[in-house]
């Protein structure tokens, strides 16, 4: 990400620690501020009332160790539902029983709680006067795919070039190629999609309602 926002290769350093390697080394650094690196940082509510996490964000310093342009990063699995616990402890023994569990994906997540904070986080982050290149959204390839539905597809978000307003969705998947029975399967990123807020927005605003009467035939025919 800090190769794309920057279009070059900065090195990568803690956050309380960039400024002081960029003025060692006279070169440009990238300050990283997020979980345990830097520290994360918050972005204010509109009422000012608690505020909101934005998961990274990656700072561009020069080689005096100040800031000249900087991007935000969000990171999002998908949240579960219902109760795991059996089925985990069934794989742990030495039988490695697979018993049904009332676990599952909380898809609907994804419209409730993350597109609203990605536009949100997104209009915050177009009046930050060095925040050139928006926001970054890293997923897996399945949450990418439930939003991009969610949105009316792929097709209707426009490309556009790196600018404040961007939200630049980053997918991955698992490596398929070379896998060793045992070992850790790597991630691979899938090519960014760049668009803008406004384009997110408008497509998330312009829900497919379902045909007239919906409730009403599900009454009646419950009724019998």
């Amino acid at each position: 990400m800090a190769k794309i926002a920057f279009e070059d290769d900065f090195e990568l350093i803690a956050g309380g620690q960039a400024s002081a390697r960029a003025r060692a080394k006279q070169a440009p650094v990238v300050a990283v501020f997020g979980k345990r690196w830097g520290g994360e940082l918050r972005l204010p509510q509109k009422d000012g009332a608690g505020s909101y996490f934005v998961d990274w964000v990656l700072a561009l310093l020069d080689a005096n160790g100040k800031l000249k342009e900087f991007v935000a990063v969000e990171v999002q699995t998908i949240d579960t539902t219902g109760n795991y616990r059996n089925g985990r402890e069934a794989l742990l023994t030495p039988e490695r029983t697979n018993p049904a569990t009332t676990a599952g994906l909380n898809w609907e997540n994804v419209n409730k709680r993350i597109l609203p904070q990605l536009i949100y986080k997104g209009q915050v982050l177009q009046r930050e006067a060095l925040c050139r290149k928006g926001l970054f959204f890293v997923c897996p390839q399945p949450v990418y795919k439930r939003i991009m539905a969610r949105l009316g597809g792929v097709g209707g978000l426009i490309r556009y070039a790196l600018q404040p307003a961007s939200i630049t969705f980053l997918a991955y998947e698992h490596e398929e190629d070379g896998i060793i029975d045992g070992a850790t399967v790597p991630l691979k990123a899938l090519p960014p999609h760049s668009t803008t807020v406004y384009k997110v927005q408008e497509a998330f605003n312009n829900v497919t309602l379902p045909d007239e009467n919906v409730y009403k035939t599900a009454i009646e025919a419950a009724l019998g």
